[in-house]
């Protein structure tokens, strides 16, 4: 598939040009396990001497043709499928630190890959900081440490949907010999390709627009292939030292600009085994064959329902990157001129008991969990997943105790409006 190529057409055709007599779409390989003639075909595969299949749970030929569609779509050399989002950003800091390393990582993330990071990482021994991404250059050197191993952010954060300074962000990576390692999930490839910026490895919650139908767990790392490992080859042993369980391969001498995704197969979904299922991944495939329409639709009707809702009496504040008056506005012309994504929060003025009433009040848009598919839903922290929390302790983990995380699906933006209108109406009740 050549990169010339636009972005709806690699939607729809990267990673899979069948031959005569061949299946259109994407064949599921619902198999465990791969037939071979010899002993030794099969051995050749174990020694990573020949490429293959011969276990799903490292690689499958349906996953490897999704991994090299995203690949395609973001700019990279290589991907791979894992079974979530959250399992796509523990490989990609596992397989680069161990035991007495560090990261740094902006705050503004999803709270479960701020847990990843900061409760669950430590016990495994690595040290995390987490930095306020908006801070000057100086301030963000500060953060590092000479055991420093990578950099992490969300390109549009969840749900404070903030915008990332890609570019900082990557000349302060790259200034300490680390890689920067972004989470692309809410812009998705369409409205934003941050290796384009300066990124080195790119994550996916592809549970989310990718999928775009709320039917499939998963996700996705891909790797740039630009970060020269060897010219840091003291910081990152696991990938320009011998493994000894591969008798002693190297893997950047061993497969180039390969070598980060090659060890994250070979080595972390050996022993971890977070796949993605082969039937998940066709239904990922699917998804993204109409990712350029959806996307399109989800950032116009999104951009409609904060015009609203910034007008709305009732309400008392929106964030959304697509806001003229917005605090991320700026940045969005740069990196998100297209669009952010179909996800906004607001906060409304009357107080807990209205914000409840007002989302029971809801006929179209769902209350639920979940974020970015062809489906508008909302949550309110406060009231679920944050419920335990007070107030105070709310601010202080940095969620106003008012704030929505307003997803717009692909209905209408008339219908989602009058929704809208009807349940804040319906809350003075």
């Amino acid at each position: 598939m050549s990169k010339k190529q636009g972005i709806g057409t690699r939607c729809v055709h990267a990673g899979y040009n069948p031959g005569k007599g061949e299946p259109r779409q994407i064949p599921i390989y619902q198999s465990t396990t791969f037939k071979y003639e010899t002993s030794d075909q099969m051995g050749r595969l174990f020694d990573l001497e020949e490429s293959g299949y011969f276990y799903t749970r490292l690689q499958n030929p349906t996953n490897d043709i999704v991994a090299a569609q995203l690949a395609s779509l973001e700019g990279g050399v290589a991907g791979m499928l894992t079974s979530s989002g959250q399992a796509a950003n523990l490989f990609a800091c596992l397989n680069l630190c161990s035991a007495g390393d560090h990261i740094v990582s902006a705050g503004n993330i999803y709270g479960g890959t701020f847990n990843l990071l900061g409760t669950t990482l430590p016990k495994m021994g690595i040290e995390v900081t987490f930095v306020n991404p908006d801070d000057d250059e100086q301030t963000l050197n500060a953060a590092f440490r000479p055991n420093t191993k990578l950099l992490f952010g969300e390109t549009l954060s969840n749900p404070g949907v903030e915008v990332l300074d890609i570019e900082k962000f990557a000349r302060i990576a790259h200034s300490h010999g680390v890689p920067l390692i972004v989470d692309n999930t809410f812009p998705t490839p369409i409205n934003l390709r941050p290796i384009e910026w300066g990124a080195d490895i790119v994550t996916h919650s592809t549970t989310k627009y990718l999928d775009g139908h709320g039917v499939a767990v998963g996700g996705a790392l891909i790797d740039s292939g630009n970060f020269d490992w060897e010219a840091h080859a003291d910081k990152f042993p696991g990938l320009t030292t011998p493994d000894e369980s591969y008798h002693g391969l190297v893997y950047t001498q061993a497969f180039g600009k390969l070598a980060f995704i090659t060890k994250a197969t070979s080595q972390l979904m050996r022993d971890l085994g977070s796949i993605q299922s082969p039937q998940n991944a066709f239904y990922l495939h699917l998804g993204i064959q109409s990712l350029h329409v959806r996307v399109q639709r989800h950032c116009q009707s999104a951009q409609k329902v904060a015009e609203f809702l910034v007008n709305h009496p009732d309400v008392a504040w929106v964030k959304f990157p697509g806001l003229p008056g917005d605090s991320q506005h700026e940045k969005a012309l740069k990196y998100l001129p297209n669009g952010s994504s179909g996800v906004l929060c607001l906060g409304l003025k009357g107080g807990r008991d209205f914000d409840n009433r007002f989302m029971d009040a809801l006929r179209l848009v769902t209350i639920e969990t979940h974020v970015a598919d062809c489906h508008s839903c909302i949550l309110h922290p406060a009231s679920h997943t944050h419920r335990q929390l007070s107030d105070a302790q709310l601010r202080a983990a940095g969620i106003d105790p008012g704030l929505m995380r307003l997803s717009i699906g692909l209905e209408d933006a008339d219908d989602i409006i009058e929704d809208l209108n009807q349940a804040l109406e319906a809350a003075h009740v």
